[in-house]
C-alpha cells in the first residue's frame, strides 16, 4: 500500500519541479552557449563550434528526456486511478533512441567537419554544469516550504 502526498503539496512540489526543469533548460543554453561565445572569441573557432553543438545536442537531450518521463508520470497517474495507461510509441523510441541519435550526430559532424570530438563532449556537459548550478540554488535559495 503506497501513501501519497496530499493535494497541496503535492500539486506545490509539481510546480517547483517544473520551474527546476525550466531552469536547468536555460542555464544548459546559457552556460553552453556562453562558454562557446567566449572560446569563439579567444580565436578557438572549430572549439567554440564544437561546443556549440555540444550544448544544442545535450540540451535536445534533456528535453526528449523532460518529455519521455513526463508521459510515463501521466500515464502512472492513469494507472493508479485505474484507467488504461497510454503512452505513444514514439515516446520510447525517443527515450530508446536519444543516446544513438546524439553519437550518430556526433560522429558525422567529427567526420566531415573536423571539429575536435572533445569539444563537442565538452559542450555535452552543459547540462551537468546546468543541472548543478540549478541543485546549488535550490539548496541556497529561502525555503518556502514548511
Amino acid at each position: 500500500m503506497t501513501q501519497s502526498l496530499p493535494e497541496p503539496v503535492a500539486t506545490q512540489a509539481s510546480t517547483l519541479g517544473r520551474t527546476t526543469e525550466r531552469r536547468i533548460s536555460w542555464l544548459t543554453l546559457l552556460l553552453g552557449y556562453g562558454a562557446a561565445i567566449i572560446v569563439g572569441l579567444l580565436g578557438h573557432h572549430r572549439w567554440s563550434f564544437g561546443l556549440f553543438i555540444g550544448t544544442g545536442l545535450a540540451w535536445f537531450n534533456f528535453t526528449l528526456l523532460r518529455r519521455g518521463l513526463d508521459s510515463f508520470v501521466e500515464a502512472s497517474k492513469a494507472q493508479s486511478e485505474s484507467k488504461k495507461p497510454q503512452v505513444p510509441l514514439a515516446t520510447y523510441a525517443a527515450i530508446a533512441l536519444r543516446y544513438g541519435l546524439i553519437a550518430a550526430v556526433v560522429y558525422a559532424i567529427f567526420e566531415l567537419l573536423k571539429v575536435p570530438l572533445l569539444s563537442m563532449v565538452v559542450g555535452l556537459c552543459a547540462l551537468g554544469a546546468a543541472a548543478i548550478a540549478a541543485s546549488v540554488y535550490e539548496i541556497l535559495r529561502p525555503s518556502s516550504v514548511e
